[in-house]
Order: structure tokens, then sequence, then C-alpha cells
């Protein structure tokens, strides 16, 4: 027999206990309205034959359940399991309220006995009903989950898709870098292969999983920056801020590094003498905020919307994509300039989002 987590099983059962209890009573008030006997003795009846009823049904639906994630019967199980809470719901339900009468309220007993046609059709109509209801809502449930997990699935090969188009953008450029320097620094040249090794090992598990730590990130944007700075020597100076507290925190491989190509391509290269790019991560609140800024010529104010140029256009792209994708409209990339000059673009979403 398949096995729920405990507090999913009671969860389960005492909301469906409380509806019942809920139809019990709204059973004895019509009952009574109606002059059907005293309520006392009408309550009795009701709870008896109701509760008995549902334990049945709901206990054995779930011992015989398709799946844990189908908790009803497969075949003629389920109308049988119906029959049999009614049966012995109305059955024991009956004797209970006899022996409320004959201790309680003895003075009923000299009545005449009232017809069973109508508790009965009472009980029939309201258990088919109520388990109809447990079952639609159950049914319902399940594809719910179904639609949440396809939408996940999706969620999650459109990231690998994206992220599959950035990794050959980014290699590339370095490659192209590369092919410079063997003809006119082949010792440089040789450094350089070394770090895009590394780097391109080290790449190659947070690919596979989807998520790596904010520590695994920017241990790749050190290489990364590494590998930059072979090819500018000391027009190039970084630093990366990262507190121990966020170090774990799971972001999307290579979310930062376009950013900073973006700060070394548009807004350090273009200057003779270069300058400083820093990396940080900071706890905003509920929110974890990353930050890419530079002190080099900037970049056009459009360019965060509608950029000129094609490689800032698809790193951009990608990143807003991934964001979108994974956190939804939570997640906000900026990109504006610098009030010391340069370009700031941050990067902002919940420290704990939701499942995609």
């Amino acid at each position: 027999m398949p096995s729920l987590p405990t507090s999913s099983l009671a969860g389960t059962l005492l909301r469906h206990g409380a509806v019942t209890l809920t139809a019990c009573l709204l059973i004895t008030a019509a009952l009574t309205a109606a002059g059907k006997g005293p309520w006392d003795v009408n309550l009795v009846y009701s709870l008896a034959i109701g509760l008995i009823s549902w334990l049945t049904i709901d206990l054995a639906r779930l011992r015989w359940r398709q799946s844990e994630e189908i908790p009803w019967p497969r075949g003629l199980r389920g109308p049988f399991i119906v029959v049999l809470g009614i049966a012995l719901g109305f059955g024991f339900g009956s004797l209970i309220g006899q022996s409320y009468i004959r201790v309680l309220r003895p003075e009923l007993q000299q009545a005449a006995p009232p017809s069973m046609l109508f508790p009965m059709a009472i009980t029939i109509a309201t258990s088919i009903l109520m388990s109809w209801g447990f079952y639609v809502v159950g049914k319902a449930r399940h594809l719910q989950m179904q639609a949440e997990q396809a939408q996940r699935q999706a969620a999650e090969a459109r990231l690998g898709l994206l992220q599959a188009q950035l990794e050959p953008h980014m290699l590339f450029n370095t490659l192209a870098n590369l092919r410079v320097l063997i003809g006119s620094d082949p010792q440089r040249a040789t450094h350089m292969l070394d770090h895009l090794i590394a780097y391109l090992r080290a790449t190659l598990s947070g690919s596979r999983s989807g998520t790596h730590s904010l520590q695994a990130e920017f241990a790749l944007l050190a290489d990364y920056l590494a590998l930059m700075q072979i090819r500018m020597g000391p027009r190039l100076s970084f630093a990366l801020d990262l507190p121990e507290s966020l170090s774990q925190l799971p972001v999307p491989p290579l979310l930062l590094q376009p950013l900073v190509e973006n700060s070394i391509r548009h807004g350090l290269e273009p200057q003779l003498a270069g300058g400083h790019i820093q990396v940080q991560a900071r706890q905003m609140g509920e929110n974890l905020q990353l930050s890419v800024s530079d002190n080099g010529c900037g970049i056009d104010q459009d360019m965060s919307t509608s950029p000129t140029t094609e490689g800032s256009r698809f790193g951009l792209e990608q990143i807003r994509e991934r964001l979108s994708t994974r956190y939804g409209q939570v997640a906000t990339l900026e990109l504006r300039a610098a009030s010391a000059g340069g370009t700031l673009a941050t990067i902002q979403f919940p420290l704990n989002p939701a499942s995609p």
C-alpha cells in the first residue's frame, strides 16, 4: 500500500471530518425544524450515522487508493466502499441512537417507532454526495499538482536552453581573444588557455545542476576576471565582496558573468587606462541584491532596454529571461550610470523564492 506523509493524511481526515460534522449539524437542524423528533435524538442519530459512514469510507479509500496522487480505489472498489460506509453507518448509528433513547430518553420508547425510510434516504443521499464531492476535490487537486509539475519541468527546460545559449557566447568571445594572443604573446596565451580550461571545468557541474552556490558563482567570476587580466594586464583590477552568511545561497550559474563582460567591453576597454570592477552581494530585507559596478566610460542610457551592441543585447536579454523564468516578476535587473562615473548593474530577487 502506498504511504502518505502523516501530516498530509491527518490534514485530509480533519478536513473531511469537519465537513461531515457540519453536514450532520445541518441535517439535525432540518429534521428538528420538520418535526421529525427531539433535537437531541436527531443530533445523536445524525452524528452516529454520519461519522461512522465517513470514517468507513475515508479510511477504506485511503487503504485501497490507486496511488499517493490519486486517493481513491480503482474500478468497483470505489462504489463498494461507499455502499459499505452507508450500511455500517446506518446500522451501527441506528443502534447508538436506540441506545441513547433507551438510557437517556426512556419516555420516547412508548411512542410509535418512526419510519426508517426518511433517515435511510438522507443517509444514502448525503453519503453519496459527500463522497462524490471529496472525489472531485481530490481529483482537481491531483490535476493541479500535475499542471504545476509540468510548469516546473517546462521552466527547468527553458533555463537549460537559455544557459546553453549563454555559455557558447562567453566561450566564443574568449577564444577570439585567445586567437589574438597566440600570435602576439604565446606565453600569455598559454596562461589564458590554462585559466580557460579551469573555468570550463568549474562550470560543468553548475550547468548540469541548474543552480549552484553564490560562493561558486563568485569563484567563476574570479576565474573569468583572471582570464581578462591576462589579456588586459594592469589596465584591469577587480574586487569581489561576498559575505560569508550569503555564500551558500543557490543562484543560476553564470548569472553575473555577462554583466562583468559588459563592464569590460563597454566601460573599461575603451579607456586607455582601463579601470576597476567591483562585484558585491548584499542582503536587502527579504531580498538578495547582486551588483556589478565599474569606473569606466559608461554605456548608453538606453543599453538596459534596447542596446545597440549585439553581445550586450544577448547577455542582458538572457539574464532577464532566466530571472523571469526562475523567480517571476519579483526579480529585477537594473542598469544605470554610477554616481562616481561608470556603470552600475543591479540584480535583485527574494532570498527564499517559491518553486517555479
